[in-house]
């Protein structure tokens, strides 16, 4: 099942991308001269800069391009170490790999997201990033994180794929850290289909973006540049018409938010009833977008109970969510047989060889065993949400469902 943007595609979408199709440029690039060339790209940059409080904005085809283009910007490599969340989508995980540094797996606390204390203590003088990410829409400890991270030096990544349109303590995501980048999938706040977006307000930062972006190329051009590219770059430029849907979207964010929230404070108020159960922290409770609500219980049994008879099983089972399922990541199955970075003399040379297994994060096996995730607009089976609700569905729905859950739930707890 789809997030909230995928549920509600409608007139808006469809005429942005007709707009596109009559104009006959897909590209994001066109005839700057031509009044049929829309620039529907460089809008969404505009628009989602405008929003986030950022200077800058670039948009690339995936929320894991998103992360890696970030890593590259910051010219984060060989011999580096980033810490991240054993707790994330495997992206956050593999574009670390990807950008030939070495994954630094720590644990979550009670937000589900990154433990500032956890993440202090495995700073190294080899540690180049901290990549907090903002797990179901909820923000991580970002004024302890951020602390962390200019004590030493150090760049703060957010990774606010499943957070858009989120905010912590007024300011929007992505904009408190050193570079922010968003996804639009299927299963995010807005969508078209796929998609992605870095932003910052610092202009070297954009420029190297872009640049790794688009081959290399430079902000803004217009031609083919000879000689002037500041490095190799990779094709991860947004297409015209993905712009397009993600503009016609964007204008249903507000509408998106409000009834999530609306939604998940009816639904968490006939929960809340139940005897013996906890819900996940909420650093800044009015910024969360609310599309999943996470019931902690009092044991793994319980909880494994629980959640078979709506027909999931708890947190701890995400295939791709959970450290202790990404077994392509724990056996270091790198693209090539050498298994770079992991035996990278960059990093060896400085450090034994990184080891990953499972149950390395106890505290993190241990929370994510007894919690279950409850959709409020993500039934996404690979977060363990298929039951709950929508966001086509009414409070109606909500309270339907929020009994049925406490109905099942209360012959567990005492």
């Amino acid at each position: 099942m789809p997030g909230p943007g995928m549920e509600i595609v409608g007139e808006e979408e469809i005429q942005e991308v007709l707009e596109v199709l009559r104009s006959r440029w897909l590209y994001r690039y066109g005839a700057e001269q031509d009044p049929n060339f829309k620039r529907k790209v460089l809008t969404l940059e505009e628009q989602i800069a405008r929003m986030s409080h950022v200077n800058h904005a670039v948009a690339v085809n995936s929320g894991t391009s998103a992360l890696l283009v970030a890593l590259g910007a910051l010219s984060i490599g060989p011999g580096d170490e980033v810490i991240v969340p054993g707790y994330t989508f495997i992206a956050s995980i593999s574009s670390i790999v990807y950008a030939r540094a070495i994954p630094v797996l720590a644990e979550i606390d009670r937000t589900f997201n990154l433990d500032p204390a956890d993440v202090a203590a495995k700073v190294t003088p080899r540690t180049k990033a901290i990549m907090a990410v903002h797990m179901m829409g909820n923000p991580a400890r970002l004024d302890e994180l951020k602390a962390i991270a200019d004590r030493h030096g150090i760049a703060l990544i957010e990774d606010a794929a499943q957070a858009f349109g989120a905010s912590y303590k007024g300011r929007p995501i992505g904009s408190i850290g050193t570079i922010g980048c968003f996804s639009f999938n299927a299963y995010k706040t807005i969508t078209a289909g796929d998609g992605g977006m870095v932003i910052t307000s610092d202009r070297n930062l954009y420029e190297r973006a872009f640049a790794f972006h688009d081959q290399g190329h430079s902000p803004g051009r217009t031609g083919v540049e000879v000689g002037q590219r500041p490095f190799i770059g990779l094709d991860f430029r947004m297409t015209e018409v993905q712009a397009a849907v993600l503009l016609g979207q964007l204008k249903k964010l507000p509408q998106i938010l409000s009834h999530l929230r609306a939604n998940k404070t009816r639904f968490k108020q006939i929960v809340a009833q139940l005897p013996g159960i906890e819900f996940r922290e909420l650093p800044d409770p009015d910024g969360e977008i609310c599309t999943l609500l996470t019931v902690i219980l009092p044991t793994a049994e319980i909880a494994e109970k629980i959640a078979a008879e709506i027909g999931g099983r708890p947190m701890s089972a995400a295939g791709w969510h959970v450290y202790n399922n990404m077994e392509n990541i724990l056996e270091q199955r790198t693209i090539t047989p050498e298994q770079c970075p992991f035996t990278c003399p960059y990093y060896t040379s400085k450090a034994p060889r990184i080891k990953y297994y499972q149950g390395m994060l106890p505290n993190t096996d241990a929370l994510l065993a007894r919690s279950i995730n409850i959709s409020i607009g993500v039934p996404d089976p690979g977060l363990r949400s298929s039951f709950g609700v929508n966001i086509n569905d009414g409070l109606d729905v909500v309270e339907q469902r929020a009994n049925q859950f406490c109905e099942i739930a209360s012959k567990y707890l005492r």
